[in-house]
């Protein structure tokens, strides 16, 4: 059912997610200790049973000096280096095992699937933990070290996406030039956050995307992940300015405020988990060029394989020259 603002109304939404004065300053300082410390990549090859893709096995130096678990999916047969799809998942998701996600490799691109730490209950597999210790907070990750900005959980999810993008150049294979952050849900917001903070994103797919306009999303809607959310605050009832004071700067809206490359994004206005006016707000806050796929009947799923064969579109006219995208297409 439509339980958020009716579709001409959604089209008008505008987030009231304010900057916070030192947004910019706090995220430069935050990328430049990242920064300070090498990457220290590591590429090794997989042994796996598919026959058309070659797999590695991608680590490198992310948040808090941890090391961070990736797989780098490649064509086995390509003329030069590709386009790359940088891909973060949703929800309790890690990068799962080298033969799942096989669409991005298969149809020509470099696939990049960053295994999001400390995530692997929805039935894919982690090799990425968060060691960071923190006060008490929710079961998941949403409210995990949200008392302060410096502790909260997607400060180190975010850096982990930068740094998955400052490992472009050495890798094999990989055109730097042509690189795009793509995502689902929570992957959505974590390809939105990349793209508003790394000059090497050249382009971004951000479907039904999770943590944004946040203060409205936990207001209209009670399904998870917002929901551990509501439910910390509801026993941490004097935490509740703190908490939405460390939120702001982890807010989509924000992030689409800074981002300048084009963008695809897509809702569903059936959405219980990630509201449709969140979405619309994202969408409205981006500074450039953008395209919004309403999926009018459907819910959390947005446009499943329609949202694909949408990306594959959209990655192909940014990434390809006209003469080669005819040639694809044909």
């Amino acid at each position: 059912m439509h339980a958020d603002l009716p579709e001409d109304q959604l089209v008008a939404y505008r987030s009231a997610v304010a900057d916070p004065g030192d947004f910019d300053e706090f995220w430069s300082q935050t990328l430049t200790e990242a920064r300070s410390r090498s990457l220290d990549t590591s590429i090794q090859p997989v042994t796996c049973s598919l026959q058309t893709l070659e797999v590695y096995d991608l680590r490198f130096t992310g948040a808090d000096g941890d090391r961070v678990a990736a797989w780098l999916r490649l064509p086995k047969q390509r003329d030069g280096n590709l386009p790359m799809v940088v891909e973060f998942d949703g929800y309790g998701k890690g990068r799962g095992r080298p033969e799942q996600n096989l669409l991005w490799a298969s149809a020509g691109y470099a696939h990049l699937e960053l295994d999001t730490r400390g995530q692997s209950w929805s039935g894919w597999t982690s090799d990425t933990a968060d060691p960071a210790p923190s006060a008490p907070h929710m079961p998941g990750m949403l409210t995990k070290g949200i008392r302060d900005r410096d502790t909260y959980y997607y400060r180190r999810v975010f850096i982990d996406a930068v740094r998955a993008f400052d490992t472009l150049p050495e890798l094999p294979g990989v055109d730097p030039s042509r690189a795009y952050a793509l995502g689902t849900s929570q992957g959505g917001g974590i390809a939105l956050a990349a793209t508003g903070l790394s000059d090497r994103v050249c382009g971004l797919i951000a479907r039904v995307p999770f943590l944004c306009d946040i203060p409205r999303a936990i207001r209209i809607t009670d399904a998870h992940p917002y929901r551990e959310l509501i439910d910390y605050l509801r026993i941490y009832r004097d935490q509740d300015a703190a908490a939405l004071e460390t939120l702001a700067y982890f807010d989509g809206v924000n992030f689409a405020r800074r981002a300048r490359v084009p963008a695809l994004f897509s809702v569903g206005l059936m959405d219980p988990v990630c509201p449709p006016s969140t979405v619309y707000s994202a969408h409205a806050a981006y500074a450039g060029p953008k395209t919004l796929d309403v999926w009018r009947y459907s819910g959390h799923e947005g446009g499943g394989i329609d949202d694909d064969l949408s990306a594959l579109r959209t990655l192909g006219s940014w990434a390809h020259s006209p003469q080669m995208l005819a040639q694809i297409l044909s």
